[in-house]
């Protein structure tokens, strides 16, 4: 069996030593160097040709944005980003997805070695998904300073004022590559766009960043999630990473649920409790979009939607960073289209622009 080979990166003798255990105690893994410095890192990359690199932000010489953003152009490989849960970390670590890391973990503040330990199935999950992952390009070349977003370019979309009841609804879920995926579809989303609800994997504290990072860059306001709140047109709801989020009503208006309820399908937030409140409460009146994402979280949820009344979006595979979710959505006939990333908002705004029952004829 070929293993998955692996550099890790990382200024923390401490950090280098465990991660390195917790790769070699795996049947499928091999921790083929560990360096200190990109610098180091960069040779070692030269001499050793890994599958994989875990790589820390904060480091001597040159950070690992830096380094990241170089890496890509030059030689891109897959990275698993090694990242404090700041909100200065969690900044740092949406950059280093834009500019084409695969994936994340976020490193405890306090208990590192305990922590870490804790954090080992997590840790060679996400190892094991970057090495078979579609890898994709960074979208623009050039890397900006960490912490500020990248512009992208205003796209022009028919307003849909008047022809789109604000009974509707758009659910989103996805997990691996997810960030970039979401974004593409938001920043096609003109300003009165029905509501959006979103589920994408994320940890505590770095939603909150997200949310302001596509807030400026859409026309409709995109924010976290909070309990209790109506869910408006022209505004995008992000689950609140550690809490489940889910769709309610209260009279005629949609609110927001977001609770300490426990783990679904291994996830908190998850893609199925969205995707089964969206079926119960929106109904006809949904439109799911199921993108990238490793695992199952929310296939099963999304049939129940189109049962219900909902037409769906899934990304197709080409697309996808990690086929997993998409693969699983269809399997169960959630799909009523598999698009492209790049085809999916159009065609829904073009639905959307249709306007009326007619929306939902299915062929």
């Amino acid at each position: 069996m070929k293993k998955i080979r692996v550099l890790v990166v990382d200024d923390s003798a401490l950090v280098r030593s465990l991660l390195t255990e917790i790769i070699n105690r795996q049947p499928d893994m091999e921790c083929v160097g560990a360096a200190n410095d990109p610098l180091i890192a960069r040779e070692m990359i030269r001499n050793l040709d890994p599958d994989v690199i875990t790589l820390d932000v904060e480091m001597p010489r040159m950070d690992g944005i830096d380094f990241l953003g170089r890496l890509m152009r030059l030689r891109p490989m897959p990275v698993v980003m090694i990242s404090t849960m700041t909100a200065q970390g969690a900044e740092v670590t949406l950059r280093a997805l834009e500019l084409g890391a695969v994936d994340f973990v976020a490193k405890p503040r306090i208990g590192l070695a305990n922590g870490l330990k804790e954090l080992s199935s997590e840790i060679v999950d996400k190892v094991r998904v970057a090495a078979v992952a579609k890898f994709r390009r960074p979208l623009l070349p050039t890397p900006t300073a960490p912490g500020t977003a990248t512009p992208v370019p205003a796209r022009s979309t028919n307003a849909l004022i008047g022809r789109v009841s604000t009974e509707k609804m758009i659910c989103i879920g996805s997990s691996t590559g997810g960030t970039e995926a979401i974004k593409e579809i938001l920043v096609c989303m003109p300003a009165d766009s029905p509501a959006i609800v979103i589920t994408q994997h994320m940890p505590p504290g770095f939603t909150t960043s997200f949310a302001a990072r596509l807030n400026g860059l859409c026309q409709i306001t995109v924010k976290e999630a909070s309990h209790g709140e109506r869910i408006l047109p022209g505004h995008a709801y992000i689950a609140p990473g550690g809490k489940q989020f889910r769709i309610n009503r209260s009279g005629a208006n949609y609110v927001a649920v977001v609770e300490d309820a426990e783990p679904v399908n291994r996830h908190r937030p998850s893609v199925e409790v969205l995707f089964l409140s969206a079926a119960e409460m929106v109904g006809r009146n949904a439109y799911g979009i199921m993108l990238t994402g490793m695992g199952n979280d929310g296939a099963r949820a999304m049939r129940e939607m189109r049962d219900k009344g909902s037409y769906n979006y899934v990304q197709d595979e080409a697309s996808c960073v990690v086929f997993g979710m998409p693969r699983e959505a269809i399997a169960h006939g959630a799909a009523d289209e598999v698009l492209p990333l790049d085809k999916i908002a159009p065609a829904l705004l073009t639905k959307l622009s249709a306007g009326g029952d007619r929306l939902h004829n299915r062929i």
